[in-house]
């Protein structure tokens, strides 16, 4: 049953229901189904059913910001598109659109301007797919010490799926990119609710941009983009942070010089360092564009405060993953990291993806601290304490789980 306040909730969203990615007639677009706690203070949230999703952890409703339960990563290499995560920055976010309709316009320096519909992505390039992590740039940032302002996210902002599309190559290509291109933008159709409030657009250097992996995608596990996800188009930005995996796309311009937008030049900054960090509460010198991910694993078969069979084999699962130079090694300790075992790798589908891995340990009875680490191609790991920085970005600390052997 709904109770008032849920009610109230409920009908402000229910314009989402109005989409054709949800279809007619949906009627309300969200309800609260339980609560959950994070690991941290303040960390109570709700358990949201929006259209097209199972429910999911609501950060916030306006725009909606809903993070993955963390239970659903061991399910499966692939996040399914009813648990992946949601984040828009903007509270003005497309409520109706007519695929049939829909155009993304290609313009800036280049030597024909395009305007391509849906149908022409689909017909008119050669498809390509990659599977790809996708990890909101804030991910865990709750967990950092001393907190930090912003969403106060947990481990669930991210997920893993297989993107079918087209190369922005071959579309910058057919548009023909004019010398003295520096990098392209991109812009989506959500958009701020006053005029003082920036657009959201985002900018990648043209030899990024020409890579060959950013992508055009317009499906997701082998179906249409879910609405919340970005249908019918976003950008794909293998190995970065999903700032750059603009939702909804409408418009890439090729532009000669950097873009100069808030959400470059302001926003998504780290420190301009190796670490990306800070000392807690001092400010960085200088800062950079966030850009690609760090190394991270995790446990996902024992969660924290679990009971385990005592003095028998437990076989731990979990997965690992980094910014595209692909995992090589991951290790396991029993024992809060005095000792470390060799994990098993699983099946490798490919250097943007989760990575599978697996550990038998035999734990005595009592109190015991799992950890997990791992390890890319070239020799990049975890740090055993955590870094910190004043956005809370790029958490990638060892983590531990605390199990009862019993």
């Amino acid at each position: 049953m709904f109770n008032r306040r849920q009610m109230l909730k409920a009908a402000g969203r229910a314009v989402l229901g109005l989409g054709v990615a949800v279809g007619e007639g949906a009627g309300l677009a969200a309800f609260a189904a339980a609560t959950v706690r994070l690991p941290f203070d303040n960390g109570e949230r709700s358990l949201v059913a929006y259209p097209g999703k199972r429910p999911l952890i609501e950060l916030t409703a306006r725009p909606p910001q809903l993070e993955t339960p963390f239970g659903v990563f061991n399910d499966g290499l692939l996040t399914p598109n009813d648990a992946f995560f949601v984040r828009y920055h903007l509270a003005d976010i497309p409520i109706e659109i007519d695929p049939d309709a829909f155009r993304i316009a290609i313009t800036g320096k280049v030597d024909k301007p395009l305007s391509l519909s849906l149908q022409e992505l689909k017909t008119g390039f050669e498809p390509a797919e990659i599977i790809a992590v996708n990890q909101c740039s804030g991910n865990s940032r709750g967990l950092f010490d001393p907190r930090v302002a912003g969403g106060q996210l947990a481990n669930g902002a991210m997920g893993n799926a297989r993107w079918r599309g087209v190369p922005l190559k071959a579309v910058l290509d057919k548009a023909g990119v004019q010398a003295g291109a520096v990098q392209v933008s991109f812009d989506g159709l959500d958009g701020p609710m006053i005029p003082d409030t920036p657009d959201f657009i985002k900018a990648l250097d043209i030899d990024h941009a020409r890579d060959g992996e950013v992508m055009l995608a317009y499906a997701m596990n082998g179906e249409d983009l879910p609405w919340l996800n970005g249908f019918p188009v976003r950008l794909v930005v293998p190995g970065y942070f999903g700032t750059y995996w603009v939702k909804h796309l409408r418009e890439i311009a090729v532009l000669d010089k950097a873009f100069d937008g808030f959400w470059m030049t302001s926003a998504y900054r780290i420190p301009a360092n190796a670490c990306a960090c800070t000392e807690p509460g001092k400010a960085p010198a200088a800062t950079v564009p966030i850009n690609r991910f760090s190394v991270r694993s995790f446990i996902t078969s024992v969660l924290n405060g679990a009971t385990v069979r005592a003095n028998a084999d437990v076989m731990l699962r979990g997965i690992a993953f980094d910014g595209g130079y692909g995992v090589t090694d991951v290790a396991i300790s029993p024992d809060g990291g005095k000792a470390w075992l060799a994990a098993a790798l699983g099946e490798n589908l490919g250097k943007y993806s989760f990575r599978e891995w697996k550990a038998a340990v035999r734990l005595p009875k009592g109190e015991h601290v799992l950890m997990v680490r791992a390890t890319n191609r070239i020799g990049q790991s975890q740090p055993i304490e955590p870094l910190w920085n004043p956005a809370g970005y790029m958490r990638n600390v060892v983590e531990t789980t605390r199990v009862t052997a019993a």
